[in-house]
């Protein structure tokens, strides 16, 4: 007995459709692959990653070919068969391949993540915020911007200009770090989208060459752009309140109104911490969520639980043999890195009694008992109207920041 098919069509319709269908298949896996590899809580090895970035990047116009081949074996076919099944077939390679070239085009993560394309920022007054609500804080020039890290952790980025440096401000909530970078590289300016996940750190793609980049590092592992490295632009954690209180002129980003009600919650921390991790720590003794300062001076890497650092309120300590000092601010959550020097000399930090920080005062120096503020100037005393130069350090999950600083040392009391 024939087939329906068998009996509906010729040798050359039949062979028509045996085209149209592997010709169909082919944006399926274009789809399947990028999906499949690029997505939360699955490790992505560097040689998968590699070929889910680059059929992503070709699939576009891979399956507008295949689309077009279909249509036009589809119409062929139409013609030169009565068969219905056979019509009904072709019919549905159609649509699958037309939705599939389709799909290609659009970026699952910024439906999960709706991006903020044209940041609006309002006055400290007008922002809705809690006063514990933790920001991230960057200033340039006189100018200072405040991103509220709710709002960051649903959009992840934010393409800005502040103090006219075209930046972009990026915070992943799977690793707990918010990196501020420059967007000029090579005199071009680049403007960042969400592209997906690795290793459950964020990659971000710059539009102008669809090359792809490590949140985490600002360094570029995929495309035209291929090795190089934004410029990081420092920024601090810190509480609403306490940057309300060292800007009050500076301005905050309003909250996307369409999008408000999916950004974190304010527990959103204790939710991040029971997801599963894809990078092995157990060799360390130290579990994947464990929250750490992270430190990188002249290539070497240093990590503070954050724990250590709340309790003891300040840490001094070298990093490639550059003393440094790490103080909580009076709001007792807020943290900076200083370097430990007052001109040319190192200086000696002691941590002051909590009922001083009502003044602003947070530390003392041993040499001149100078009284030293948050923002790491001298407030009275012989060094009066000094500042200590900043140094920049970001908050990470071990996980993350063990897997792009493999070679870092872990801080001990």
């Amino acid at each position: 007995m024939k087939s329906s098919f068998e009996k509906a069509g010729d040798a050359k319709t039949r062979m028509a459709w045996w085209v149209a269908l592997l010709v169909t298949l082919i944006p399926i896996v274009c789809l399947a692959i990028p999906m499949y590899v690029i997505r939360p809580f699955r490790p992505q090895d560097p040689s998968q990653l590699a070929l889910a970035l680059t059929v992503r990047d070709y699939a576009p116009w891979v399956t507008a070919v295949c689309a077009i081949a279909v249509v036009i074996l589809s119409t062929w076919a139409w013609g030169n068969t009565r068969g219905r099944l056979y019509r009904i077939a072709f019919a549905a390679m159609s649509i699958l391949a037309v939705a599939g070239a389709c799909l290609t085009h659009v970026n699952i993560f910024e439906i999960m993540f709706h991006p903020y394309d044209r940041p609006a920022f309002g006055t400290a007054d007008a922002a809705h915020l809690d006063t514990d609500d933790k920001v991230l804080a960057v200033q340039i020039g006189s100018e200072a911007h405040a991103y509220p890290i709710r709002a960051m952790g649903y959009h992840h980025i934010v393409n800005d200009t502040l103090g006219n440096t075209p930046i972009v401000v990026t915070y992943c909530t799977l690793c707990h770090t918010g990196l501020v970078w420059n967007r000029s590289l090579d005199g071009r300016t680049l403007y960042f989208r969400l592209a997906g996940i690795n290793n459950g750190n964020a990659l971000m793609r710059d539009v102008q060459t669809n090359s792809i980049w490590q949140q985490s590092t600002g360094h570029a592992i995929f495309g035209p752009l291929k090795g190089e490295q934004l410029a990081l632009i420092h920024s601090d954690e810190l509480t609403f309140a306490l940057w309300r209180k060292e800007r009050p002129d500076g301005l905050v980003l309003q909250a996307d109104a369409p999008y408000a009600g999916k950004y974190e919650d304010k527990d959103w921390e204790k939710e991040v911490e029971k997801t599963r991790t894809v990078v092995d720590t157990r060799k360390t003794g130290i579990a994947p969520h464990e929250l750490m300062l992270g430190i990188t001076m002249d290539g070497q890497s240093r990590a503070y639980p954050l724990k250590s650092i709340l309790a003891s309120r300040l840490i001094e300590d070298q990093v490639a043999g550059i003393p440094i000092l790490i103080v909580v601010g009076p709001d007792k959550e807020s943290i900076r890195v200083f370097k430990a020097h007052v001109t040319e000399a190192r200086a000696t930090f002691l941590s002051v009694p909590s009922d001083f920080t009502t003044t602003g005062t947070v530390m003392q120096d041993a040499e001149t008992s100078s009284n030293w503020n948050f923002e790491g100037c001298a407030v009275s005393g012989m060094s009066t109207g000094m500042c200590l130069a900043p140094v920049d350090a970001n908050k990470d999950y071990w996980f993350d920041w063990m897997n792009h600083h493999p070679d870092t040392t872990v801080f001990k009391n």
